[in-house]
C-alpha cells in the first residue's frame, strides 16, 4: 500500500501533474454545464412546436422538420458528429467551443423527447383553463403549463445531464484536455498507465454519485410538494 501511495505522489504530485487533471475537470464541466443548456433550449422549443402542431395545422411542417432532426441526430453517433463539427462545420473554431456545441446538439434530441413527455403528463384542462382567462396559447404555456411539468423534467434532465457528463470524455477527439485526455497526458508523460486512469475514473465516479443523490432529493422534495 506504501509504495502505492508513493507512485501517486509521484505521479500526480511531486510532478505537478496533478494541475493537467484540475484543468481538465474544468474543461468537462464547463462543456457539460455549456451543451447541457444548449439542449434543454433546443428540446423545449422543439417540444413546445410538436405539442402546438397537434392542433395547429400550420405548424405540421416544423413539427416534421423537428422529427426529421431528433431522427438524425439520434442516429449519428456522438463521436461522429463531434468529429464533423469539428472538421466541417466549425473547422476554424475552438475544441471547446465546437464540443459544446456538438454535444449540445446532440442532447437537444434526447431532451426534446423528455421535455415533451413532461409537457403532456400536465393535465390538458390546464391548457383549456389558461385559454378561458384569456391567454394566448404561448402564454397559457408559459404561465400554467410549463412550470408544472418542470416537477416531471427535472429529474429527467439531471438523467441526461449525468449521461452527457460521460459523453464528453470523447472531446479529446478534438484537441480538447477534457478529464480524460488530461489522464491520457498524465500517462503518457510518466509511464504510469494505472494510476491516472484510475484517477479519472474515481473522479468521474464521484461525480455521478454525487448528482444522482441530488436527483434523488430533488424527486423526493417534489413528492412531498405534490402531496401538499
Amino acid at each position: 500500500m506504501n509504495a502505492w501511495f508513493e507512485k501517486l505522489n509521484e505521479t500526480f504530485i511531486e510532478s505537478g501533474y496533478y494541475k493537467f487533471l484540475l484543468d481538465g475537470l474544468k474543461e468537462t464541466v464547463i462543456i457539460t454545464l455549456g451543451a447541457l443548456l444548449i439542449g434543454v433550449v433546443i428540446g423545449s422549443l422543439i417540444a413546445v412546436i410538436k405539442y402546438f402542431a397537434e392542433d395547429t395545422p400550420a405548424l405540421k411542417p416544423f413539427a416534421v422538420i423537428c422529427d426529421v432532426y431528433v431522427t438524425v441526430i439520434r442516429g449519428i453517433p456522438v463521436v461522429v458528429l463531434l468529429l464533423i463539427f469539428y472538421f466541417v462545420i466549425l473547422a476554424s473554431a475552438e475544441g471547446v467551443l465546437v464540443a459544446i456545441i456538438a454535444f449540445g446538439i446532440n442532447s437537444g434530441a434526447y431532451m426534446a423527447e423528455l421535455i415533451r413527455s413532461g409537457i403532456n403528463a400536465v393535465d390538458k384542462g390546464q391548457m383549456e383553463a389558461g385559454r378561458s382567462l384569456g391567454l394566448s396559447k404561448l402564454q397559457t404555456m408559459r404561465k400554467v403549463v410549463f412550470p408544472q411539468a418542470i416537477k416531471y423534467i427535472l429529474p429527467a434532465i439531471g438523467n441526461e445531464m449525468i449521461a452527457l457528463l460521460k459523453e464528453t470524455s470523447v472531446a479529446g477527439y478534438v484537441a480538447v484536455v477534457d478529464l480524460t485526455r488530461a489522464g491520457n497526458l498524465v500517462r503518457n508523460n510518466t509511464h504510469d498507465a494505472f494510476n491516472p486512469l484510475f484517477v479519472v475514473a474515481i473522479t468521474y465516479l464521484l461525480i455521478v454519485l454525487g448528482l444522482t443523490r441530488l436527483l434523488k432529493l430533488l424527486e423526493r422534495k417534489l413528492g412531498k410538494n405534490d402531496k401538499r
